[in-house]
């Protein structure tokens, strides 16, 4: 029987972008953690760790559509070296900060850069899969299947990684993992040409707007916001649990567990054959996490916590896998590292609110309340999907006939 996983990894130069994605992206799943880590460590507040954590995702929002949309237009090797090298900077910048008890309120231009010059790894590799795979739309659907799988890998490893560095080495030690992570692997995928899509100049007369002009991108932003809410206060609300537990050392296996399921689902996704639409998918996709996300409210033990956040995690990557897939059938090809680049700036901002209002509940009223945040986030993404479901529905209908 065969493998579409192997044969997607056997297409020329493929492994090679994966790999240094995978190096890239780490820090996706380590950033927000080792700063609540770092931060609430020095200070001994979850709210202004939470707060520094959400101007960092915010100012991330800003940045990478703009830096995806040069890209695009120039090549992703010229925007992405000269603006990984200042994110070490920043990044640099921040950490010292922190360690050196500078004033509070210094820690929060230090991450508005350090977010404005993070790449959008994910949209990069994206965009080239779209590049290699053109004129296969079943293949890229497993493509991008696969890189649910690679980001839910990150969000496994990751928080293990960035909390053993921040609680058994140093406090700083996770984020510094974290920003030799983006800049080896940005280098090393701005190596790599003969992959990467070549520059789509804009047009004279091409309209300047943004990609959110177009209200079925906009419902497909709306959503992934929400999404990007409720993993920002599971990041937060999940750290607090444990530390209430008195196995804070162990926060990063309960939130492992939440991406493991997610991973599990995406290689279940990707290899089958759907017939199904993709915006029925996504709008399924919406209210299986709206439903999964109940039971952690009601628990307040660690073990039987780990084993209902893997099972919700299952709901994630059916409802993101679709996403993606729709807003690669919805932009325009010279537009596409950018439209990836909003969904994913579109998950930082969700991931800004949810960990900075989850990480007031904790100070206030401890991580049980904070487990509500994720809750109503995602049955707010539910209903908003649900209500948007003809502007999507009618704008793949309509990209499926240009296409045949």
């Amino acid at each position: 029987m065969p493998n579409p996983y192997r044969e997607l990894l056997a297409v020329p130069g493929a492994r090679r972008f994966v790999a240094a994605g995978f190096v890239g992206r780490m820090s996706m799943s380590m950033v927000g953690i080792g700063i609540v880590l770092l931060v609430s460590a020095v200070t001994g507040s979850y709210g202004i760790a939470g707060a520094v954590a959400a101007t960092l995702s915010l100012s991330f929002a800003a940045g990478a559509p703009l830096s995806a949309r040069y890209a695009d237009r120039y090549g992703q090797r010229r925007v992405i070296v000269p603006t990984v090298l200042a994110n070490t900077a920043a990044f640099a910048l921040l950490i010292a900060l922190t360690m050196l008890r500078a004033p509070v309120w210094t820690l929060f231009p230090a991450a508005a850069v350090a977010g404005a010059t993070i790449i959008s790894m994910g949209a990069c590799v994206r965009a080239r899969w779209s590049y290699v795979l053109s004129g296969s739309p079943g293949r890229l659907q497993t493509a991008f299947s696969f890189e649910s799988v690679v980001d839910e890998s990150i969000f496994v490893a990751g928080p293990l990684l960035v909390t053993f560095l921040s609680t058994g080495v140093h406090p700083a030690a996770g984020l510094v993992a974290s920003s030799a992570c983006t800049l080896a692997g940005t280098l090393a995928l701005a190596a790599q040409r003969g992959t990467e899509p070549p520059p789509r100049p804009r047009e004279p007369g091409a309209a300047r707007s943004g990609l959110l002009g177009d209200p079925a991108v906009r419902v497909l932003a709306s959503v992934l916001l929400l999404l990007g809410a409720v993993f920002g206060a599971i990041d937060v609300s999940g750290v607090a649990f444990a530390e209430e537990q008195g196995h804070k050392a162990l926060a990063g296996v309960l939130l492992g567990c939440y991406a493991l399921g997610s991973g599990t689902a995406a290689l279940w996704y990707g290899a089958r054959r759907w017939r199904a639409p993709l915006a029925r998918r996504f709008q399924v996709g919406l209210v299986v996490l709206a439903v999964m996300l109940v039971p952690p409210v009601l628990l307040d033990r660690l073990a039987p916590m780990m084993v209902v956040v893997f099972f919700s995690g299952l709901a994630i990557s059916p409802t993101i896998i679709p996403a993606y897939a729709l807003l690669e059938r919805l932009v325009p090809p010279g537009r596409l590292t950018e439209g990836f680049a909003v969904l994913s700036t579109s998950v930082g901002v969700g991931v800004a609110l949810g960990s900075s209002l989850s990480g007031r509940l904790v100070d206030a009223r401890g991580s049980g309340a904070a487990f509500l945040v994720p809750l109503g986030a995602a049955l707010a993404a539910a209903v908003f999907g649900l209500a948007g479901a003809r502007k999507i529905s009618k704008r793949e209908l309509s990209s499926q006939t240009i296409a045949e």
